[in-house]
């Protein structure tokens, strides 16, 4: 096993088994075969053919289209091709700083294989032996990647908030570090991938933090979704990541982005270029 294999699950998609979705005369997503079969049934909502599946171009705005795919979300979690909803909109948009077309139940978004949004961050501190990085364990009760590892800060975009803003709430619920450190945390660029699920398509994208913290730094979950939190040496996260599937899916991208950008994972590793290559498709 290797890095690489990480970065491979996390772009296993064939998009043989997709259709093209439409709204407003835009590609905004990825429809699979049988939850466009269901989709035929709301026939106010979309016209599904063989290509794609679009969005009635009548419903002329934001509030139309977010109103009309409500009771599409909750047909699709009655029949179970939904779950885990959340009761959190996101932003539909043609790129990430683009007017949103409508909003869109978190839950739903992998059905439609519209493109969503987070923020990830790495929290480290340097010792004399090196560095070590703050590792989160998912409650074993949460309902996506139950008792995985987990970045020590990480949460999806909603809609109607900033990157920093977000970031800095999810500071304060997943490990209770105060906005005046929150703020600190560096933007380093962003991780991209396109992954498969029981649930649809994920062509997800990451925006990645470093925060440094002090050595006396604890952190503690207030939300309940972090059962524990484990201070690793970057060794035995390397190893983890590597050689293991242990982590949440995404967060190997994360991490395996930091050891990139902070020698790491040298140049002269015979996968860099692949590795470099593999955190933005």
């Amino acid at each position: 096993m290797s890095f690489l294999d990480r970065i491979r699950e996390c772009n296993n998609a064939n998009l043989r088994r997709y259709r093209p979705f439409i709204v407003v005369g835009a590609q905004i997503g990825h429809v699979r075969t049988e939850i466009a079969a269901r989709l035929k049934y709301f026939r106010d909502t979309f016209d599904v053919t063989r290509d794609a599946v679009v969005l009635n171009p009548a419903l002329a705005d934001f509030d139309e289209r977010t109103q009309a795919m409500r009771p599409v979300v909750d047909a699709l979690e009655k029949d179970g091709a939904i779950t885990a909803r959340r009761d959190e909109p996101y932003a539909v948009a043609t790129h990430f700083t683009a007017a949103p077309l409508l909003a869109l139940e978190r839950a739903a978004v992998p059905a439609f294989g519209v493109r969503a949004y987070g923020v990830h961050m790495n929290g480290f501190v340097r010792r004399k032996g090196g560095i070590e990085m703050w590792i989160g364990h998912r409650a074993r009760d949460k309902p996506t990647f139950p008792g995985m590892l987990d970045n020590m800060v990480a949460g999806g975009q909603p809609l109607g908030i900033s990157l920093q803003d977000n970031l800095i709430k999810e500071c304060a619920e997943e490990a209770s570090i105060p906005r005046e450190l929150a703020i600190q945390a560096l933007p380093v660029g962003a991780i991209t991938y396109r992954a498969e699920s029981p649930e649809g398509l994920k062509p997800d994208v990451q925006f990645c933090y470093d925060l440094e913290l002090p050595a006396d730094f604890e952190p503690v979950n207030a939300d309940g979704e972090i059962e524990s939190f484990e201070l690793m040496p970057i060794e035995q996260v390397m190893e983890t990541v590597s050689e293991t599937t242990e982590f949440k899916f995404n967060c190997n991208l994360v991490i395996i982005d930091f050891l990139v950008r902070h020698g790491l994972i040298p140049p002269d590793d015979p996968d860099y270029l692949e590795i470099v290559r593999g955190l933005r498709q």
